[in-house]
């Protein structure tokens, strides 16, 4: 029997999102001029307030009040009918450094010794369902308000729209698991007040359906085009206007969209938030290396679908624990659990091995503090800029998405006898 699975993304105008991104960027600034920098930022954002409180331990000064105006300023938040601005908000800092009694256990002279800095379990998770090896509703839902952001900075063909917004994907499936159909789409966008709530709702379906929806379509390969030609619910911002929103209208904090910054709902996942942690936090590069290695194992044909779980205790160098669920997908003649074996002989996890391999002591991670930390598209050799304090600018070349990279399929495919 056939079934239904949905997936969700918000905007980078989401309140949740806004305190993401403000997080993240304090971190490129602290590793651009400190690559040492021992960060954990967690930020909260109301109406007209921003609130950033947290540990940092960096040789580097950073103004970290302008940093969250320049975010955002970016995101679209510059007019004061939004009760939330980069220019008017207020911002108040509650850092301070990090704890000498978690330090110890992270710190220890060499990458090889390093311990993880944290307890707790990660996961990976890869698809073949999707070129990039997602899960479809979700890479759906996020392509949703790519565009919607799109035409948002355009300002032509729908000129109200405002910065928060959110959208949501139903896709039914057959019994091996293949997508049929998309079944329901949601979309909620935030906007200017501009006539009755009859009227703007008219005209905000319209316009989402027949502007929004076809640049998404565009963006599709054929064979995933056709997912659109059945009969879809369209629930375009279901109850009613939208024009209070944002900050002002929801607090936002750091990482409370784990689901949307991974998976989706599908696979799993440990608890831990990515954004406002420097890469010692395993929550976060423990999580990338997983998807690292769910993606490349997929990629080489190993399974068509692959969740990869590990764990760590706080101090510790060696991961207390690697798992693997092929969901009955596999395509060799080996248990999942030996497929775990193997794939410890492949890759190190070691928390300092993972920082190296995949470059992440770099300002890399503004980038992924919106539609999604994985699935995105791995970037070498991209150049960023850093304004430090008294002015001076940094320019640094660094990779984004390394943990994107299919740098080790063949390495599998040899370890695999494939």
């Amino acid at each position: 029997m056939s079934y239904l699975f949905t997936s969700e993304s918000v905007s980078e105008g989401h309140p949740d999102k806004i305190a993401d991104q403000i997080s993240d960027a304090i971190i490129d600034h602290f590793l651009a001029f400190d690559p040492n920098s021992k960060v954990a930022c967690e930020t909260l954002v109301t109406t007209g307030q921003v609130v950033l409180a947290g540990e940092i331990k960096s040789k580097a000064y950073v103004d970290v009040q302008k940093v969250a105006r320049e975010t955002i300023r970016k995101i679209g938040y510059t007019k004061s009918e939004y009760m939330f601005d980069a220019d008017s908000c207020g911002i108040l800092s509650a850092l301070h450094e990090q704890s000498a009694d978690i330090n110890q256990g992270v710190d220890r002279g060499s990458l090889e010794e390093q311990g993880a800095g944290d307890q707790g379990m990660m996961f990976g998770y890869a698809t073949n369902e999707t070129d990039n090896y997602m899960p479809l509703a979700l890479a759906l839902s996020h392509t949703i308000l790519q565009e919607l952001a799109a035409l948002r900075r355009e300002g032509q063909a729908i000129p109200y729209l405002r910065p928060d917004a959110k959208s949501q994907v139903t896709i039914e499936y057959s019994d091996d698991h293949v997508p049929q159909n998309i079944t329901t789409i949601v979309v909620s966008t935030q906007h200017d007040d501009f006539g009755t709530e009859a009227e703007m709702g008219a005209k905000i379906r319209e316009d989402l359906i027949n502007i929004l929806m076809p640049r998404v379509k565009a963006r599709l390969k054929p064979e995933l085009q056709k997912l659109f030609e059945g009969e879809i619910e369209y629930h375009i911002n279901p109850t009613g206007k939208f024009v209070i929103g944002g900050p002002h209208g929801d607090a936002g904090l750091t990482g409370r969209k784990i689901i949307v910054d991974t998976y989706g709902g599908k696979g799993a996942h440990g608890g831990g938030a990515f954004s406002g942690k420097d890469p010692s936090k395993v929550d976060r590069s423990g999580a990338y290396a997983t998807r690292h290695i769910a993606k490349n194992m997929v990629a080489a044909g190993i399974a068509d679908q692959m969740l990869v779980q590990v764990s760590y205790a706080i101090g510790v160098v060696k991961p207390t624990g690697l798992f693997v669920d092929t969901y009955g997908s596999s395509k060799v003649n080996m248990s999942d659990g030996e497929i775990a074996t193997k794939i410890m002989e492949i890759f190190d996890l070691r928390p300092g091995i993972i920082e190296r391999d995949l470059k992440l002591r770099n300002p890399i991670y503004s980038e992924a503090a919106a539609y999604g930390h994985m699935g995105r598209e791995y970037q070498a050799g991209v150049q960023r800029t850093f304004v430090e304090a008294d002015g001076s600018e940094k320019t640094v070349t660094v990779d984004l998405f390394t943990w994107e990279n299919l740098n080790r399929v063949d390495d599998i495919k040899k370890a695999f006898g494939i």
